[in-house]
């Protein structure tokens, strides 16, 4: 027994250890990403980094909307693949504790009552057929010794995997909430498209209405008025398809948030209510790798990878089985558990594999590989984890100088169309050049709205990119092996005023 316990604490196979975080000391080639440049407009506000400064747990909460807010707590409180994966955690953690029973010896009881004739001639003895009744109870004890940890590894791959689904549950929030906060982004600036279009049909418009009475006065030929005319069908034929994208973005963001079409409540959200943050925070590269949900769980999956090559060894040694039964075996019930109808029997067994067809050594080297393409799964998961932030950053600098562009474009474009209105009433210009440069100024005007728009979908992606703060929520018990594990959406707790519980 004592050889036993001591060959118990070893498990063969490889012990595993996190990878290091890669060796970079930013996202960029220069040192410390610059600040964006500003605008004179809504969301145009310039945005600094401050490296090292932690995320907020509710991230979203920066732009400052009530929308928002309540939208993503809608969000966590009826988003069916939120709940899916909730669900799938338990599972993992379920089969977690039901894989640790392997440890403990095994106990069962049992009971029989039998009635049987048989006849002496069986044993070749003379004499008629007897009937006898038997009556037996019985407890049975196994056990098999983890000699070689086979069994801790496996339990090791299971609890590996049941952090791979907490962190799946991670990656599933993050991407639940940036995905509504971009789906109200993006119906808001439809939302401004729509109402900028309105605006331009009317004040074509009103400038069909001047070239009539310039052409009722002579001034201009029936060609301009008809040119005029095919420019507000024009627009006016643009509204139906930005009504269109419009319905359906709002669809998308009504099944984020797990309503049905029908189950439209008529809230909408404008551009003007949001606000850009300005001091957006920055992880170092050394910390992306434990905030990155992806990255935990494709580091789970590797640990898992490693238990699994140690279960693959552990196949290719012998197994050891202990077992031991006591019970009562009597010809009536009333004589059982008696000391002399007491039963019992102890056994010791062992099975060492000698030859199964090569097949336990190429389960062990397949083992082996899968490991090392867990391996590359998760340098490819990190590389991925640092190009998104490195998009992000980009983006966001590079967008800030677009709006910046466009808004003097649409500053350029208005005062070229006013003047060239002007010059065009006095007969300076002819009515094609009044053209262009109206058909110049609508353009700009809903370009304007949309670079509005991205400014706050890509501060929404370096959120996103970072890892969205789940480290730091306290709707979540830390330990995901922990005996009681639950998640209670606090994000709508605060729009409920309640407390709602996953379980």
């Amino acid at each position: 027994m004592l050889a036993l316990l001591a060959l118990s604490a070893c498990a063969v196979g490889p012990d595993f250890r996190p990878p290091p975080a890669p060796q970079v000391t930013g996202y960029t080639p220069e040192k410390r990403p610059a600040p964006t440049v500003s605008t004179a407009v809504a969301g145009g506000a310039a945005q600094q980094f401050v490296v090292g400064r932690d995320i907020p747990a509710e991230w979203w909460r920066v732009f400052r909307s009530r929308e928002i807010d309540e939208l993503v707590a809608a969000a966590l409180r009826a988003n069916p693949s939120l709940q899916a994966a909730q669900a799938a955690l338990w599972q993992a953690k379920e089969n977690l504790y039901a894989a640790a029973g392997v440890l403990l010896p095994s106990a069962d009881a049992s009971a029989s009552a039998t009635r049987q004739q048989f006849s002496p001639a069986e044993f070749g003895l003379p004499g008629a057929p007897m009937i006898f009744n038997l009556f037996e109870a019985t407890v049975n004890v196994s056990y098999s010794p983890d000699v070689f940890g086979g069994h801790r590894r496996q339990i090791e791959a299971t609890a590996a995997f049941a952090e791979y689904q907490r962190f799946e549950l991670e990656a599933t929030y993050l991407v639940l909430t940036a995905n509504v906060v971009t789906a109200a982004v993006q119906e808001a600036s439809l939302r401004g498209q729509i109402e900028t279009t309105q605006e331009i049909i009317k004040e074509e418009t009103d400038q069909l209405n001047v070239v009539r009475q310039q052409f009722e006065l002579g001034a201009t030929s029936r060609a301009d008025v008809l040119t005029q005319e095919s420019q507000v069908a024009t627009t006016e034929a643009t509204l139906p398809p930005l009504k269109k994208a419009l319905q359906e973005q709002r669809h998308v963001l009504l099944a984020l948030i797990g309503r049905f079409p029908s189950q439209d409540r008529g809230d909408h959200l404008r551009l003007a209510a949001l606000r850009l943050p300005t001091r957006l925070p920055l992880s170092l590269p050394a910390q992306l790798v434990e905030q990155r949900p992806d990255v935990r769980a494709a580091e789970a999956q590797l640990h898992e990878a490693s238990a699994a090559v140690g279960v693959a060894i552990a196949n290719r040694l012998p197994q050891l089985t202990l077992t031991a039964d006591y019970g009562s075996a009597a010809l009536t019930p009333a004589t059982l558990f008696t000391p002399a109808t007491t039963i019992w029997s102890l056994a010791a067994g062992g099975t060492q594999p000698i030859f199964h067809g090569f097949t336990l050594l190429h389960q062990q080297r397949a083992a082996e590989v899968a490991y090392d393409m867990a391996q590359a799964q998760y340098r490819n998961t990190v590389l991925l984890a640092f190009r998104n932030v490195a998009d992000a950053l980009r983006a966001l600098q590079l967008d800030a100088a677009t709006l910046k562009a466009q808004q003097h474009a649409v500053r350029i474009a208005s005062d070229t169309f006013d003047l060239t209105r002007s010059q065009f009433r006095l007969g300076a210009v002819d009515y094609l050049t009044l053209l262009t440069a109206e058909r110049n100024y609508q353009r700009a005007r809903l370009a304007l709205v949309q670079a509005q728009a991205v400014r706050y979908a890509d501060t929404a992606a370096l959120f996103q990119a970072l890892g969205g703060g789940w480290w730091n929520r306290s709707d979540v018990v830390p330990d995901p092996l922990s005996p009681e594990p639950q998640l209670v959406q606090a994000a709508s707790d605060v729009a409920s005023g309640g407390k709602n519980g996953a379980r």
